[in-house]
């Protein structure tokens, strides 16, 4: 037999219509600081909150990160700091470069 368990909870609008997510809300929903909320306005007025799926995963990408995670589990011994000289180097590639994270990408970097 499933049971539902329903939570209900309060929150204000402040001037700007913004509003803090209450405890027990951001934990059934398992939200984080930067998380997303998803709102689904039903026909009737009522409103679904549930946590937005994360942005679009990289399949290959995530086959590499868990190889390299395995690898990291079978081979401990191979693992070596970053060398003062290594993050030198690393520093000097990305020297004057900026980031904007949450820019959209251009067509042609897509």
């Amino acid at each position: 037999m499933f049971v539902q368990m329903a939570l209900e909870a309060e929150s204000t609008l402040t001037d700007r219509f913004q509003t803090t997510v209450p405890s027990s809300v951001r934990q059934a929903l398992h939200l984080d600081k930067k998380d997303k909320i998803k709102y689904i306005i039903q026909s009737d007025g009522s409103v679904l909150m549930q946590r937005a799926d994360s942005a679009e995963t990289d399949p290959v990408l995530d086959q590499f990160l868990s190889f390299l995670a395995v690898d990291m589990q079978k081979h401990p011994e191979k693992l070596q700091p970053l060398s003062a000289s290594m993050r030198q180097s690393v520093a000097s590639l990305v020297t004057g470069v900026e980031v904007d994270l949450d820019a959209a990408l251009s067509d042609e970097d897509e």
